[in-house]
């Protein structure tokens, strides 16, 4: 049985099973990279391959097996220094923006540390059944999922930097082309006004904590694109001069443009009179049917302003999603780039692209933080971000549900973040 197949059909799978396919998943995205490219850190927002490899390793060490086996003993001490995240309650860590600079250990020293690590995890699950012991084995897995995305998109940045623009994968899938005259980002559809249940119960499915607990809100009357913003689109309001206009901005947002140079989506270049987008596979040239992606809260503020529009909130996003099959452009199908919409039905709510949301990123009422280091989790970054939704291509399928929250700061663009339109009615 294949790895993907361990991963896309998990309700009847074992633990152990599950647990040694999710952790192969990040190392068969690190395959084709090499040691100098797992070294890489491009900004400070990323964190170098090898980097992520042995954090992920760490969290399953310091979270499970230091709380779980009496006495513990670490393979590698050091570590709990060089590979913290931001566990305030785990003592110090080396500093973010210098990642890169860890030179040593050697990625073999990770792998081997990764294969202690994970021997140990597979012991303790085979004498312990204890339910707090399961629940963060499920936390560690879905923090894997996380990083196997981050890994892909801190790659992508490094490799943008390199004016040989490599491919980071020789990939067998590949976007499918739409017709360019399928366009659905000025379709809109009505959602009738309303008091709604969001977030979820505790039950047996994994949920972040960040997505309870369930709650009411009332909704107004609102339509939704049936389809998210394309390159095309995109493409008419670079030429309408979207980015040199401050009315259409926030102010924050006409700031950070400026100061940054924004004329375009991050990964997008102009070779004379063409345009080519940099992906995991090379640089390609821009399929105008595709979604738009690389571009922050402010650049998607400012592009619904431009069509007299406005982006969903949260709660929007999720009425829409709860009727959506989960099914897309996921990272399982390796394809690693947004695809086009393929029918007029095809709403892309799931998949492509994370989709930017007016909503930021708070808790929902009677939201408390879970007691211990594993609070740092969630509840420490409820400020200052904003919500997105449905994940994108590099996002592992398994992880996806309606209620799934990510968050982000409105300047950051090195995500896959894309955008669909929103207006009251």
């Amino acid at each position: 049985m294949t790895v993907a197949s361990y991963i896309l059909d998990s309700s009847n799978i074992p633990l152990i099973p599950r647990f040694h396919a999710r952790r192969q998943y990040s190392l068969d995205l690190a395959k084709s990279l090499t040691s100098e490219d797992m070294q890489l850190q491009s900004m400070p927002d990323a964190s170098p391959t090898k980097w992520h490899l042995a954090h992920t390793t760490w969290f399953f060490e310091q979270f499970i097996l230091h709380a779980f086996i009496e006495h513990y003993q670490s393979p590698q001490p050091q570590f709990n220094y060089l590979f913290n995240s931001y566990y305030e309650q785990k003592g110090e860590r080396y500093p973010r923006a210098q990642r890169g600079m860890i030179s040593r250990p050697s990625i073999e020293e990770v792998y081997a540390y990764r294969q202690q690590v994970d021997t140990s995890i597979e012991r303790l699950l085979t004498q312990n059944s204890d339910a707090e012991l399961l629940s963060l084995i499920e936390l560690g897995m879905n923090h894997e999922m996380q990083h196997q995305e981050l890994l892909l998109t801190d790659i992508l940045h490094a490799f943008s930097l390199n004016p040989l623009y490599p491919a980071a994968f020789s990939l067998s899938g590949q976007p499918e082309r739409a017709s360019a005259e399928l366009s659905l980002s000025e379709q809109f559809v009505t959602f009738e006004a309303g008091l709604h249940e969001f977030g979820v119960d505790p039950q047996t499915e994994f949920y972040f904590d960040c997505e309870g607990p369930k709650h009411k809100a009332y909704v107004a009357e609102f339509t939704l694109a049936k389809g998210l913003v394309t390159n095309g689109d995109w493409l008419a309001f670079v030429h309408a001069g979207g980015y040199d206009n401050p009315v259409l901005w926030l102010a924050d947002g006409w700031a950070a443009a400026q100061q940054r140079g924004w004329q375009h989506p991050l990964y997008w270049r102009k070779k004379e009179d063409e345009w080519f987008q940099f992906t995991l596979n090379g640089l390609v040239p821009l399929d105008l049917t595709a979604p738009v992606c690389h571009i922050s809260y402010y650049e998607a503020d400012a592009y619904a302003q431009w069509r007299r529009c406005r982006l969903p909130s949260e709660y929007e996003w999720e009425l829409a999603a709860r009727v959506q099959p989960i099914a897309g452009n996921f990272s399982e199908n390796r394809v690693f780039t947004p695809s086009p919409s393929r029918t007029p039905d095809d709403m892309q709510l799931h998949g492509d692209v994370w989709e930017w949301t007016r909503s930021p990123y708070t808790p929902y009422p009677g939201y408390k933080v879970p007691e211990g280091a594993v609070g740092e989790y969630n509840g420490k970054f409820m400020s200052g971000q904003y919500v997105l939704r449905g994940g994108s291509c590099v996002t592992p399928i398994e992880q996806m549900r309606a209620t799934y929250r990510t968050f982000f700061y409105p300047h950051q663009r090195w995500q896959f973040m894309g955008l669909r339109l929103a207006k009251d009615c």
